[in-house]
């Protein structure tokens, strides 16, 4: 449960300095893992690079 009345992502769970201070972005960023790769595949989305 959030307290914060933040928005947090699944950035929040990364070690990069760089991807942590986009975890309270209003966006549903994925890390580059197999993960949001399949993601992608099954709702045969594109991947967007950043």
């Amino acid at each position: 449960m959030q307290t914060s009345g933040k928005h947090t992502n699944r950035l929040i769970d990364e070690t990069s300095p760089y991807l942590l201070q986009h975890a309270h972005n209003p966006v549903d960023w994925h890390g580059w893992n197999d993960e949001a790769l399949q993601k992608a595949v099954d709702e045969d989305k594109p991947v967007l690079l950043s």
